[in-house]
């Protein structure tokens, strides 16, 4: 890694630009240590801070912008998306939903310290329809404290830093090396954290036409709605669906019926939410339940594509 320390210096807004813009927008690479390796150069007088925070801020606002009208376009679709793309595991959606409802745009201005939250809280500003100038404005406010943490952080411990810097430029190419394993590392452990929790959610599901089937056979299954609060505002639910959010555990297994079937559908990726109750459901005795596969979307589309009066009300 030959004169990192002149590049960083002749680079070095260009390279903060850079690596916020590519991790906003929501790739696997943390740009935090860069703020910092920045604030410690702005300390030593190499780089000007309110240049390096600018154009953090910049990069951070262009990617915001970019997502929350993606979201405002392209609603719960772009949020599956981004949850079916993403190395965290795929209950974010339902997560950043719950504490969307909770603290709604304020949430913005603390989404970048929290892992998995920051790249879906702007398109479920737009989805929800959070007005322009209260987006920008909290979008903003988030972008200064989260880029003014990481160059104050640099200032502040600047010796320390230096010293990591020095010790990287004399290792050459090895640093390099070394760096691009631990990032190498990063990614995979996301990915067998992914493949962890996917394998956890394990069940039998239910199939749109075995549900037809059943309901046309006179079964009259019980549908259970498990989406969050936030997700019921951006969709309808299933005509007849009990929601299970909406009373404490203990009086909504009071509804339920064990000789019946229990559907259980979400519209996370993956099924996960239904998964997760319906797995919770056959613990406590309720062995016919079983998530939708293809939840709500599945539903949908075989509604927009019959119109069958059988399989209109399934409660």
């Amino acid at each position: 890694m030959p004169n990192l320390i002149d590049m960083l210096q002749l680079y070095g807004v260009l390279i903060v630009f850079a690596l916020v813009l590519v991790e906003q927008i929501g790739l696997p690479i943390p740009a935090f240590p860069i703020l910092i390796v920045a604030g410690a150069l702005a300390a030593g007088g190499e780089i000007s801070w309110p240049v390096c925070l600018a154009v953090s801020i910049g990069a951070c606002l262009i990617s915001d912008v970019f997502w929350f009208n993606a979201g405002r376009f392209y609603g719960k679709r772009i949020l599956r998306l981004l949850c079916k793309i993403s190395l965290s595991p795929d209950y974010c959606v339902s997560q950043t939903e719950d504490r969307f409802k909770r603290f709604g745009p304020k949430s913005l201005m603390v989404a970048k310290f929290i892992p998995g939250f920051n790249i879906i809280a702007s398109p479920m500003s737009g989805a929800l329809g959070v007005s322009t100038p209260r987006f920008l404005a909290f979008s903003m406010t988030g972008s200064l404290l989260w880029s003014g943490t990481g160059i104050a952080i640099g200032a502040i411990f600047h010796s320390s830093v230096d010293k990591v810097l020095v010790m990287l430029e004399d290792m050459g190419g090895t640093a390099l090396m070394v760096l691009l394993t631990l990032l190498a590392l990063f990614v995979l452990y996301k990915y067998i954290e992914r493949r962890r929790f996917r394998q956890g959610m394990q069940i039998e599901r239910i199939s749109m036409s075995e549900l037809v089937q059943l309901i046309r056979g006179g079964e009259q299954p019980i549908i259970v709605d498990a989406r969050s609060v936030t997700a019921q505002q951006l969709e309808q639910a299933v005509p007849g669906a009990l929601i299970y959010n909406a009373r404490a555990p203990d009086s909504f297994l009071a509804l339920l019926d064990k000789e019946r079937h229990i559907v259980v559908y979400c519209s996370c990726p993956n099924d996960v939410t239904a998964a997760q109750v319906a797995k919770l459901l056959i613990s406590k005795g309720y062995h016919r339940a079983r998530p939708l596969h293809g939840g709500l979307d599945a539903w949908n589309a075989h509604h927009s594509g019959a119109s069958d009066p059988q399989t209109a009300h399934a409660g």
